[in-house]
C-alpha cells in the first residue's frame, strides 16, 4: 500500500509540472526544431558548395588517359602508326612514383576486319609498353621502352609525359597479310597496368578511380 501511494504522488507531481510548464516547453521545442532545420539548410548549402568546387576541379584537372589523334601510313608495304596521347596522372599515382613505385603504361593496338554475322575478327595484336621510373638520387624521370629497350632520362615529369604522349612511325603490320577484297580497321587504347603494381597496392588500386586510368578505344580505318 505504501508503495502504491508513493507511486501516485510521484505521478501527480510529474503531471503537474508538465501542465504548468507546457507553454514554455512548447516554445523551447519549437525553437529547437527551428535551429535544427536552420543547421540542416546551412549544411546542405555547404555540401553543395563543396561538391560544386569538386566538380569544377574534376572538369579541369581530373586524372585521365585519352587519345588526341591517330593516323596510319604505309612505307615499303608496312603499316606505320602515328598517335598522340594525353596522360593526366592522379596525385596518388605521382606520389607512388616519387616514392619508388614504377608505373607501366601500355598501348594496346589491334587490327580487325568487320563480320556481319559475328564479332569482328582480330587479324593482329600488338602491345607497346613504357615503364616510367623516378630516380631519387639523380632526381630524374626515366622512360623505358620495353619493346625496343631504349631508355631516356628527363629532369621533369612533364617532359617524361610529353615523351610518352607521342608515337611516331611505329611499325604495326605487314600489308601483305591483308586481303584485297576485305576491309580492315585499327583500334587503339592506352592504360595504366595495375597488375604491375606491388602486391599490397593492387586491392585498393582495383577499386580506386585514382588508379583506374584508361582511355577509350579509338578506331581508325586502315587504308589499303
Amino acid at each position: 500500500m505504501a508503495s502504491t501511494i508513493a507511486y501516485c504522488k510521484k505521478r501527480q507531481t510529474h503531471s503537474s509540472i508538465k501542465v504548468q510548464n507546457l507553454p514554455r516547453l512548447l516554445l523551447l521545442r519549437t525553437h529547437s526544431i527551428f535551429n535544427f532545420y536552420l543547421s540542416f539548410i546551412v549544411s546542405c548549402m555547404l555540401c553543395f558548395s563543396l561538391n560544386l568546387n569538386q566538380l569544377v576541379y574534376a572538369d579541369n584537372d581530373s586524372p585521365s588517359f585519352s587519345i588526341q589523334s591517330l593516323e596510319t601510313l604505309m612505307h615499303n608495304r608496312v603499316y606505320l602508326l602515328n598517335a598522340n596521347f594525353s596522360y593526366q596522372f592522379s596525385q596518388e599515382a605521382i606520389e607512388a612514383l616519387e616514392h619508388g613505385v614504377p608505373l607501366l603504361i601500355l598501348v594496346d593496338i589491334e587490327i580487325l576486319t568487320p563480320r556481319w554475322y559475328w564479332a569482328d575478327k582480330t587479324i593482329a595484336e600488338l602491345e607497346q609498353g613504357y615503364l616510367l621510373i623516378y630516380h631519387a638520387l639523380s632526381e630524374s624521370y626515366v622512360v623505358n621502352n620495353l619493346n625496343s629497350g631504349t631508355q631516356t632520362n628527363f629532369l621533369h615529369l612533364k617532359q617524361a609525359l610529353n615523351s610518352l604522349s607521342q608515337i611516331q612511325e611505329l611499325p604495326i603490320l605487314d600489308a601483305n597479310l591483308l586481303k584485297e577484297d576485305k576491309d580492315y580497321y585499327l583500334r587503339v587504347r592506352t592504360h595504366l597496368d595495375i597488375e604491375s603494381l606491388p602486391a599490397p597496392m593492387r586491392p585498393l588500386a582495383y577499386i580506386s578511380s585514382d588508379w583506374s586510368l584508361s582511355s577509350d578505344w579509338y578506331e581508325w580505318p586502315l587504308q589499303k
